[in-house]
């Protein structure tokens, strides 16, 4: 497990490199904190994750969300949206990024912009230690997991870089609680009042135990499986078509990504080729493994869930060159130099 040093380094680093951005479906191990009333709280403990070549007790996931205006050959169907992974999730270049990096620096295309930007969220894993919510059945493991977004992010992360935190606050013995609050903003639900506990908390037998007994979760579990060459065209298509408004072909995808709810259609023998056009399936030809079915579905749903409820959406602009402000190194040994 890496120490708070490490952390801040590496939180430190990608700030160079970025230039600084009611159901509680059918796996309840995700805590649903978004259906915490208005004016209420949760405590929780955050735990380190399994895979200890992990810096953080958290991994992100970066996904495109691919609106359509239907379903091909549906007159009736409804609008539907699509996610796939953003290939920086996975630290390769994501061509639909590439593509949408030059639309920001068009005002009219602005807005398009930021509906095609990958979007940000967080999977974190521990005990929820004060629960306001009367969940109809709990998990036997006390181990929850929490899809965070954005702004709670923010606040965990800032207090990581705060040089009055001298112990991980996933630490068994020195640790400290995350107390998570619930208040509205302009519609929308706000958690910018969330904080750290003052006092550091060690962990009691009941929640060692269930350490010992069901062991931590490997957090990059729970991110969805790298696309191969195949499916990288395919999402490719789907951008376009999403772009040019036009409707969701399930005949073409829906083996590859598909809206929530949808069954994958395996009577139709096109699917895209190499080139972006229709071919026809030969006995010979690669066949994707699907993409989106790679995290149980019930994890899915939740993170749709979760993301829908994270407060009012902020753009994430484009990202700029920022200016060196040292090397991760560097940082690492004044935090030493601090520490001792």
């Amino acid at each position: 497990m890496a120490s708070l040093a490490e952390i801040r380094a590496k939180l430190k680093e990608q700030e160079v490199k970025t230039g600084g951005g009611q159901r509680t479906g059918g796996d309840n191990a995700i805590y649903p904190f978004w259906n915490i009333a208005e004016g209420q709280s949760a405590t929780i403990r955050f735990l380190p994750d399994r895979d200890e070549s992990n810096t953080f007790f958290w991994t992100e996931r970066l996904m495109i969300k691919l609106p359509f205006s239907g379903i091909k050959g549906e007159p009736n169907s409804k609008p539907v949206q699509v996610q796939v992974p953003c290939m920086e999730m996975y630290g390769d270049n994501c061509n639909i990024l590439a593509e949408v990096r030059g639309w920001f620096k068009d005002a009219s295309l602005e807005d398009m912009g930021r509906k095609y930007w990958k979007k940000r969220s967080y999977v974190f894993q521990g005990f929820v230690t004060d629960n306001p919510l009367q969940e109809d059945s709990t998990p036997e493991n006390p181990i929850r997991r929490f899809i965070i977004g954005p702004q709670i992010f923010q606040i965990i992360k800032q207090a990581l870089m705060d040089p009055d935190m001298e112990e991980l606050p996933t630490d068994y013995t020195g640790g400290v609680d995350f107390r998570l609050n619930k208040t509205s903003k302009g519609g929308y639900a706000d958690y910018s009042t969330s904080n750290w506990a003052r006092r550091d908390r060690p962990l009691g037998d009941a929640e060692m135990q269930g350490i010992d007994t069901h062991g931590l979760y490997n957090l990059g579990d729970f991110l969805p499986k790298k696309p191969d060459a195949i499916a990288v065209k395919i999402m490719q298509e789907m951008f376009e078509a999403s772009v040019d408004n036009q409707p969701y072909d399930a005949d073409r995808w829906s083996q590859y990504f598909r809206p929530a709810g949808m069954q994958s259609r395996t009577g139709d023998p096109n699917i895209a080729s190499a080139g972006g056009t229709a071919t026809s399936r030969t006995a010979d030809a690669p066949v994707a493994t699907p993409v989106v079915e790679a995290v149980a579905a019930p994890f899915a749903a939740d993170v749709a869930t979760a993301e829908a409820s994270f407060a009012a959406p902020v753009a994430e602009a484009a990202p700029a060159a920022a200016a060196p402000s040292g090397d991760a190194s560097d940082i690492l040994a004044m935090i030493r130099a601090r520490q001792a």
